[in-house]
């Protein structure tokens, strides 16, 4: 595969995710008037949505690493075509949280064998570079698919984003199927193995006992939970509590969505100057800065979109910086098991953001109040655990 290929392949992976959630934001307040439920219900189809895709990593990974990464992801994309499919089909919202966890299972194939291909390919600082780049290509989601999102509701409703996830994923699964080469050079035929010495459970407690993973791995996951306290709560805030628009939320949210793009490319020029250790600190940093804002702003009365907007803005800027550095740095100690770094990883992030998106859904009380604490309190949480494992990230080259 040609750089360019590969790159391209990685980005449409990864963006998967991201428009599984964001592209229909919109309608979650859409939903709850729907099936007659409350918001705390309705968030269930993004809390159940990432506990099936942190779970099902734990186990796509270390397939990939025994299989191959070209089988595993285009098995993958084959269910999620299906369960969107189901989505746009549901008839009551338990039926569709029920798909939507199914949804995530075929998505996180697509994450954790991106993630495992860098590693295969790349060594880590290069590894940083290709997903600082993919991250660059894969803000254009985030930042379109709420935009669209708001007119798909509009215009057609709620299930006509599910409709766009299935016709998305059977493109990616189309240029998969015709571009993707294997990777994986040294397959692992006891990666699914449960016992023995190098079994699946022995080969995650290795990984879990090891400090350069946590190093970035946990301000990675405190990242992805602090951007989805707000991808869980800000269309209950923006529309019903300050009375945005359904079409105008899309906008606001891809305004803020644009500083993940802003810092992905501040991120491929800190890795050069000052190295991956160190970007860490800039991006935790930055994201205490932003959740502390937000918490003063609401506490000193100010209840305004701009708030909101742009305090998502410095937080998704913030996790542009965190996130490409955290999954090449906790992988880069295991060029072996890439696929079970990648999925642990992964799994801790999508942990982090059930538990946030599970408090802001029961938290929610028709003020900003909770979602700014909820925000500061994260931020500080990042910052803490990057300073107290900064000397176990400078042991990862």
């Amino acid at each position: 595969m040609s750089p360019a290929t590969v790159l391209w392949l990685i980005a449409g992976c990864l963006m998967l995710q991201p428009l599984s959630t964001d592209l229909y934001l919109a309608s979650l307040p859409h939903l709850a008037d729907a099936f007659a439920a409350t918001p705390a219900a309705v968030q269930q189809t993004l809390s159940l949505f990432v506990a099936g895709f942190g779970v099902a990593q734990l186990a796509s990974g270390p397939l990939s690493d025994r299989h191959g990464r070209r089988p595993v992801v285009l098995w993958g994309l084959g269910l999620y075509i299906i369960a969107s499919l189901a989505c746009a089909l549901a008839p009551t919202l338990d039926l569709l949280v029920a798909a939507r966890f199914v949804q995530a299972v075929g998505c996180c194939t697509a994450a954790v064998v991106a993630r495992a291909l860098i590693r295969d390919v790349h060594t880590p600082a290069e590894g940083a570079q290709m997903l600082a780049k993919a991250s660059s290509l894969l803000a254009l989601a985030p930042l379109i698919g709420p935009v669209l999102g708001g007119y798909l509701q509009v215009w057609f409703g709620w299930r006509a984003a599910f409709v766009f996830h299935a016709l998305f994923s059977a493109a990616l699964l189309g240029a998969a199927a015709r571009f993707l080469v294997e990777t994986n050079r040294h397959p692992n035929p006891r990666a699914t193995c449960l016992g023995g010495a190098d079994g699946l459970l022995a080969v995650y407690r290795r990984i879990a006992a090891s400090g350069a993973f946590w190093a970035y791995a946990l301000p990675g996951a405190l990242s992805y939970a602090a951007i989805f306290a707000f991808i869980s709560g800000s269309s209950f805030v923006l529309i019903e509590v300050l009375g945005v628009s359904t079409e105008l939320y899309g906008y606001c949210f891809a305004f803020g969505v644009s500083g993940y793009l802003l810092g992905t490319l501040a991120c491929r020029r800190l890795l050069a100057r000052i190295g991956l250790a160190r970007s860490v600190a800039v991006g935790a940093a930055l994201s205490l800065c932003a959740g502390l804002l937000f918490a003063v702003l609401v506490g000193a009365g100010v209840r305004h979109w701009a708030a909101v907007v742009g305090c998502l803005f410095l937080t998704m800027g913030a996790h542009g910086i965190n996130f490409p550095c955290a999954q090449s740095g906790a992988v880069a100690p295991f060029p072996r098991e890439a696929g079970a770094a990648a999925a642990l990883l992964g799994g801790c992030a999508m942990a982090a953001a059930y538990v946030t998106g599970t408090w802001v859904g029961k938290s929610h009380d028709g003020t900003l109040a909770p979602l700014a604490l909820t925000s500061a309190a994260l931020g500080l949480l990042l910052f803490s655990s990057a300073r107290l494992l900064r000397g176990r990230r400078a042991a990862v080259a």
